[in-house]
């Protein structure tokens, strides 16, 4: 089986699920975005919602793939910067825990994490306090270097693109090593940012675009269909999500329309994270595309059933099986 690295931003998610959607217009987050925002900041947002109940989990959206890759049980391993405190130890430990082979870097600036504002129609806005992990730099990723050849798949989250030299040092140093890279292009506030540069580094090192319909539409102005042939005119394998409709696949002339399951919806927090893992560890164990599709629209199904990107045993059991049944 390939090994899958992934590179992103070390966050803990604090979720608190809304009542209405009030409070983003009154902080002015457009909803459905995500906003960066300094310690000051988060610091006042967290106190509007202070008598709200929150939930931690480890986060980030490469993050969140690579773990669920690992719950999986294929070989991964993560690259992220962290604070010296509790809140970055609880990020090591549920990465360990889940087999994760965690390439971590600690500095004295506190962990960084992500403010999850859930909407009652299970919309999510982040307003997302980088902290330790937007000190990652190509000073850091030289000193991994050798890191890069003991993987076969690498995959970057499309948030890191602000920082631009790392974006493309990290593609960069795996191509180099000769491993395909992937790319979840995030968020389409992220994406209009930076649509020019994310053209070009896609059409020069990406193998792999995850988008959904609203990134689609950022990256290319068109609707998914027409979106998924443009992506695929600049990556091998370009896929299209569409909510409820499930996704779009194109490889090699082939496209594959993917359903979804039967789910009951309570937060959509890690659904494109997941359907990722699902997609890159069927590619690393040789799925095909129908297949691969089929696992990431399994995990994006059950990880949307439960608040936050983390599931329980349970589920884990379940798409397991689940899974076993696709590879037939």
């Amino acid at each position: 089986m390939k090994k899958i690295l992934g590179i992103g931003s070390a966050l803990v998610d604090i979720l608190i699920r809304l009542q209405d959607d009030a409070a983003l217009v009154q902080l002015g987050l457009p909803k459905g975005s995500m906003q960066l925002v300094d310690q000051s900041q988060r610091d006042s947002i967290l106190s509007v919602f202070e008598g709200f109940t929150k939930n931690l989990a480890a986060g980030g959206s490469a993050a969140n793939t690579i773990h669920g890759i690992g719950k999986l049980g294929g070989p991964a391993g993560f690259i992220g910067i962290i604070g010296q405190d509790k809140l970055g130890d609880s990020f090591v430990n549920d990465m360990k825990n889940a087999g994760v082979e965690v390439h971590i870097l600690r500095s004295p600036t506190p962990t960084g994490c992500a403010t999850t504002l859930i909407s009652p129609d299970s919309e999510r806005t982040f307003a997302t306090y980088l902290g330790a992990s937007s000190e990652l730099s190509p000073t850091h990723l030289e000193t991994l270097r050798p890191i890069f050849a003991q993987y076969d798949i690498f995959h970057i989250e499309g948030y890191l693109v602000f920082n631009q030299l790392l974006t493309e040092a990290a593609i960069k140093m795996a191509k180099e090593a000769g491993l395909l890279v992937s790319i979840d292009l995030a968020s389409y506030n992220v994406v209009e940012a930076n649509r020019d540069f994310l053209h070009r580094i896609v059409r020069d090192y990406v193998d792999i675009v995850f988008a959904n319909e609203e990134e689609a539409r950022a990256f290319t102005g068109k609707e998914p269909e027409e979106a998924l042939a443009d992506i695929s005119h600049l990556a091998s394998w370009a896929i299209v999500k569409t909510g409820s409709k499930g996704s779009l696949i194109h490889h090699n002339g082939v496209t594959c329309r993917i359903g979804v399951i039967p789910v009951t919806p309570a937060d959509t927090t890690g659904a494109g994270d997941l359907y990722a893992s699902g997609f890159l560890y069927g590619m690393a164990n040789g799925l095909t595309l129908q297949q691969c599709g089929e696992l990431g629209a399994l995990l994006a199904g059950k990880v949307i059933e439960v608040m936050g990107a983390k599931m329980d045993e349970a589920r884990w059991t379940e798409i397991k099986q689940t899974g076993q049944g696709l590879n037939s």
